[in-house]
């Protein structure tokens, strides 16, 4: 028992003074907690930096379409030593220093480039991919907030009914120490009740700890300690079956399955990859506008008169065709390596098809199989109540012994752990099912906020 109380000493001092006055901290609602792990959660954080990064690099491809503007200039000073064969009096040998600058604004424009125009569509597929992704990171973040703290619920439950069943059994034991000092009971009714109360203790232990380490968990999502869940209201409505068949739900997560979509958009941009390649082989075509022109200070080369200047414009348009002729087998092989590329993407595709098929159904399935171990455990909880107090009644008469009544509070107790674990599934489970299906929206929490206590 002592080595058992050891546990408890290398938690964090910070957090058993925050679970100490946990009574004391305000509650917040599941909303709450989602809406700040968006703004701490480093995965999700780091999902969206993604996320922009690809929106971003998907939006350079317009660069290959688009025309390219550039503006260039340069200035030159050159000595000249002038000779001729012949010198006159017009035209002597000496040395001339000229100078001139040049400014030149040049347009470029692809007119028919077939791999620019694929790379260009692939970026649109990049840009709905990346919203895919998001968007999978989104929810991915909604359940798993949602998980941690139906966990936490789930704890308190489990240590709330411990000690009930804790404070049961201990007045139990004292009964059955009273009926034994009368000579009503047997020493063996003293010391079932004994074992029991030393186990429920020892469960008690564990629950605590249980809830300290589900609460760091939850701390760990959001980012904050003084955390304090709002439990369910008692007996609320849950939530309805799903009314849709489950062949309805497998087909709508074909659709709208983030992991889906990401697929087929990754298939799409394969097969532009495909025409990329091929694209090696067909000519290209460019169009270009320059409109440059260059001052003379003093003259020229060719123009040997000192201190003479002069301006010269040249405007000048140019196509230019380019027709690839060989290229060492280079895109022969390029050609080859994408298609397999796309054959890959092709299996990914149906790989991904049939796994959220296979989640969306096993979702569907625990959902409508966890409502109804809901209704079994709530009748069982009444059977199990009426057990005990039958059980308690034929003790205080004789008919039942000692271990006959802690039996019926231990089986009351795990039946209570048992329904509000399973009250949580539910809703959980509801959540994963539109998860898989592509549906789930922050608004869906909005409906469970519903059903905690205010």
């Amino acid at each position: 028992m002592k080595k058992s109380s050891n546990l408890f000493r290398p938690l964090p001092i910070a957090l058993a003074v925050v679970l100490s006055f946990s009574a004391s901290v305000q509650a917040q609602s599941l909303v709450d907690l989602y809406e700040i792990a968006r703004g701490y959660d480093a995965s999700f954080i780091s999902a969206k930096a993604q996320y922009e990064a690809n929106l971003a690099k998907a939006n350079q491809t317009l660069g290959g379409i688009l025309p390219n503007i550039s503006l260039g200039s340069t200035a030159t000073r050159t000595n000249a030593e002038l000779t001729y064969d012949k010198p006159t009096s017009t035209y002597v040998n000496g040395q001339n220093i000229y100078g001139n600058y040049t400014a030149n604004v040049t347009m470029t424009q692809p007119l028919y480039r077939p791999a620019v125009w694929a790379t260009y569509k692939q970026g649109g597929r990049q840009l709905l991919q990346a919203t895919a992704q998001y968007e999978a990171a989104e929810q991915e973040l909604l359940v798993r907030v949602t998980q941690t703290y139906f966990d936490v619920l789930s704890s308190q439950d489990s240590l709330e009914f411990v000690k009930a069943q804790k404070k049961a059994v201990a007045e139990q034991l004292a009964s059955a120490k009273r009926n034994f000092e009368v000579g009503t009971a047997t020493i063996t009714g003293v010391r079932d009740a004994q074992a029991r109360y030393d186990l429920t203790y020892a469960q008690e232990i564990a629950a605590e700890n249980d809830l300290r380490i589900k609460t760091l968990a939850l701390g760990l999502a959001v980012g904050r300690t003084d955390i304090k869940a709002k439990p369910l209201r008692d007996n609320s409505k849950l939530i309805d079956p799903p009314k849709d068949p489950i062949d309805t739900w497998v087909s709508q997560s074909e659709a709208m399955s983030p992991t889906v979509r990401q697929a087929q958009l990754a298939l799409d941009v394969a097969k532009l990859e495909v025409d990329k390649a091929i694209a090696g082989h067909l000519p290209t075509l460019d169009g270009q506008i320059v409109y440059s022109g260059v001052r003379n200070l003093s003259g020229s080369s060719t123009s040997p008169t000192s201190g003479v200047s002069n301006h010269v414009l040249n405007p000048s348009a140019t196509l230019t065709l380019s027709v690839p002729l060989f290229a060492g087998l280079t895109t022969q092989y390029r050609i080859r390596e994408t298609k397999a590329l796309e054959d890959k993407a092709v299996s990914d595709l149906d790989n991904a098809k049939r796994t959220v098929a296979q989640t969306t159904r096993t979702a569907y399935l625990g959902l409508i199989a966890g409502l109804s171990q809901v209704k079994a455990y709530e009748a069982a909880e009444a059977s199990t109540q009426s057990a005990l107090d039958a059980n308690k009644l034929g003790y205080s008469v004789g008919v039942n012994i000692n271990i006959d009544v802690l039996n019926s509070q231990s089986q009351l107790y795990q039946t209570k752990r048992d329904l509000a674990k399973a009250r949580y599934d539910v809703l959980v489970g509801n959540l994963k099912l539109r998860q898989a299906a592509g549906t789930l929206t922050p608004q869906d929490l909005q409906d469970i906020n519903q059903l905690l206590a205010p």
